[in-house]
């Protein structure tokens, strides 16, 4: 019989989150893993190196509460929002202290991911030709061509310590389905050496198995599933809830002052023992705003031997 590999959510951080790790916490503009980062804030984990493909508030919360002391990420920005405030007084202006920041493009972080999960030496990539980046960051870099004449830059590969992630929904062995924007969810758990799933809801393996190419993440990959419905927000999760765009505009002015975030955190964060009391002190009334009507794709027909 499959193992069981539910967890509460404090025991799985408790368990695979350590300081000084390097943690990533994937989920593309979708399914970003918030409720996983609140719990690392409230365990006062330090000296983490957090890995983000755009870090996003997510990121902003995390160094603000002192957990990270480096960021390797691409793209910084609070998605169309606006300026991530306390990683730019970091960067800028050492405000409080110096952030240690390995920047990558997109794709560049894809391919670190890549060559992570595949056991490879490097990564090669074209697109950072004509770009400033490998002046900033000496971790790009470029090579002969074994197979021709030129040059190609490569990036090293990417292995966390611990990948956490979001999806839907998952059975209790860890075998985990995601649709919509994926990101690169499935890449940054194989690379790491363990993976925590959160999900919005725990399914009947039947459930799983009626539908197997939804399954992005088998359960070998996967430690940990923590169930923690609405746990992405204020991002989304299709076809659970949609992205809560209001308080993405909210967080340019909360993160422009460091007495309002660091306020803000007390109040989210550090006084609430854990999400259900976050989505308690949030208020029902609060997901109207968020709801998202059915809208259900094909069905599709398996088949088999009769």
């Amino acid at each position: 019989m499959a193992a069981d590999k539910v967890m509460t959510m404090s025991d799985a951080v408790a368990t695979y989150v350590q300081d000084g790790m390097t943690v990533a916490l994937e989920g593309f503009s979708h399914l970003i893993p918030f409720a996983a980062a609140h719990e690392i804030i409230r365990q006062g984990r330090k000296d983490l190196t957090l890995c983000r493909m755009t870090p996003d508030i997510i990121s902003d919360q995390l160094i603000a509460a002192d957990c990270v002391s480096k960021l390797v990420a691409s793209f910084f920005a609070s998605g169309s929002a606006g300026s991530l405030y306390e990683i730019r007084r970091r960067i800028e202006k050492h405000d409080p202290v110096k952030l240690e920041v390995e920047e990558y493009s997109h794709y560049g972080m894809v391919c670190r991911y890549q060559a992570g999960a595949a056991g490879l030496p490097f990564f090669p990539l074209r697109s950072y030709a004509g770009s400033d980046l490998p002046a900033l960051n000496p971790q790009i870099r470029l090579v002969d061509d074994p197979y021709g004449e030129g040059s190609i830059y490569v990036v090293p590969p990417l292995n966390p310590d611990v990948t956490i992630i979001h999806a839907q929904r998952a059975d209790r062995s860890g075998n985990v389905q995601i649709w919509g924007i994926a990101g690169v969810q499935q890449e940054a758990v194989y690379a790491a050496k363990h993976a925590i799933v959160v999900v919005e809801e725990i399914v009947d393996d039947d459930v799983i198995r009626s539908d197997p190419s939804r399954t992005l993440i088998p359960s070998h990959a996967v430690d940990a599933v923590v169930v923690c419905p609405r746990g992405a927000h204020p991002s989304y999760a299709q076809g659970y809830y949609d992205r809560d765009c209001a308080f993405y505009r909210r967080w340019t002015a909360i993160s422009k002052d460091p007495q309002a975030l660091r306020t803000w955190l007390k109040e989210w964060v550090f006084e609430l023992p854990h999400h259900d009391a976050y989505l308690a002190k949030l208020g029902d009334d609060y997901w109207s705003d968020l709801e998202v009507a059915p809208r259900h794709s094909g069905t599709v027909n398996y088949g088999s031997r009769k």
